[in-house]
């Protein structure tokens, strides 16, 4: 495998296509969040039924006013032609957060760190699952990692990887670094494959920037975590299902069998979908972050992640406009001190910490 080389210019880009496909498969995802209401087959109806097949923009408003009323309710802010700027979202909140914990703290920083900055800058009820358990156990004095165990059932989910990307856009090229700084930050909240997920969703994006393919980049993600562990033998299932020339629907239908019982958003089955995504979606922006979303499950978070590695190999002036220019430029934020700041300052300050080094 020969890696690529990045020009200043390049790996700027780069990070910037990383900001802005983060964000712009997040509000694709957004209206449908609800994984046991909308399932693969219901996403495709509800697109079908607004002749919206394939996906190749934001979802339609719905053509059916019985889907218009089990979607997110932030579905009027998130559908063509209606999205002025993205609307607030944990998947990129946590984004925000890490950024700003980099800064404060350096890549030296503690998990002890990452807590202070939620208790600090985050809102409580802006946290969800693993992170608003291990957010109560902060607030009522007990330390890592008890603060990831205690009175949480929800360690192997996927919270812990929706909050990977800027460990990943930070060490381009370099996934066994990424993993690390995102074990470091995962660890508070999450055991097992919850802590996983970061790692590989990290090294995925790190390697984004230098790999020859997506496959390669996935292939150096599965590096950084344990080969038995159930996270590296899912995605290397349907890394081995594509590679037959199974098609999308009946690969993401085998890996739906053989995840069942997990839940809608623990990390494994999430993995899964947003590998086929990647791989199906062929290097192609659009396709990969459609893909990923029309899979299901926890919709938002998966096109956020799909959008931030497709985002990072394509660089943001090759993302088509359609999905750039309805987010103006502008994120809505419940990081304290965020909130309205721009994608293009973010990434320069991305690009900042990602040139000083370690």
């Amino acid at each position: 495998m020969t890696s690529q080389r990045l020009t200043s210019a390049d790996l700027a880009d780069r990070i910037h296509g990383g900001w802005v496909g983060r964000i712009a498969g997040n509000m694709l995802g957004k209206p449908v969040e609800q994984g046991e209401v909308w399932t693969r087959e219901r996403i495709d109806g509800y697109l079908a039924r607004a002749a919206a097949l394939p996906l190749t923009d934001y979802l339609p408003e719905p053509a059916d006013p019985a889907d218009g009323a089990v979607l997110r309710p932030e579905w009027r802010e998130c559908v063509r032609g209606r999205i002025h700027g993205s609307v607030r979202d944990d998947d990129v909140d946590y984004a925000v957060l890490g950024l700003h914990l980099l800064e404060t703290y350096g890549f030296g920083f503690s998990t002890e760190q990452v807590g202070e900055l939620w208790l600090l800058r985050l809102p409580y009820l802006q946290t969800f699952t693993a992170e608003r358990a291990a957010y109560r156990n902060l607030a009522c004095g007990l330390k890592p990692p008890l603060t990831a165990t205690y009175d949480n059932p929800y360690q192997e989910w996927i919270g812990a990887l929706i909050r990977a990307d800027v460990h990943g856009w930070t060490r381009p090229g370099d996934p066994a670094g990424a993993a690390g700084l995102a074990r470091r930050d995962a660890v508070l909240s999450h055991t097992g494959n919850g802590v996983y997920g970061a790692m590989w969703a990290a090294a995925l994006i790190s390697a984004a920037f230098t790999a020859p393919t997506v496959r390669d980049a996935l292939e150096s993600a599965l590096g950084v975590i344990p080969a038995s562990s159930r996270l590296a033998r899912t995605v290397r299932r349907v890394m081995t299902l594509h590679e037959t020339r199974l098609p999308w629907e009946e690969t993401l239908a085998t890996l739906t069998a053989e995840t069942a019982g997990l839940g809608w958003i623990h990390t494994v089955p999430n993995a899964a979908v947003l590998t086929a995504g990647l791989l199906y979606g062929d290097g192609d922006f659009t396709r990969t972050i459609a893909l990923t979303v029309r899979g299901g499950l926890d919709t938002d978070s998966n096109g956020a992640t799909a959008g931030s590695v497709a985002g990072v190999r394509t660089g943001a002036a090759a993302i088509p406009a359609r999905w750039k220019d309805p987010l103006e430029d502008t994120v809505r934020s419940a990081v304290f001190g965020f909130d309205g700041v721009r994608i293009s300052a973010l990434a320069t300050r991305t690009l900042r910490l990602a040139t000083a080094g370690p």
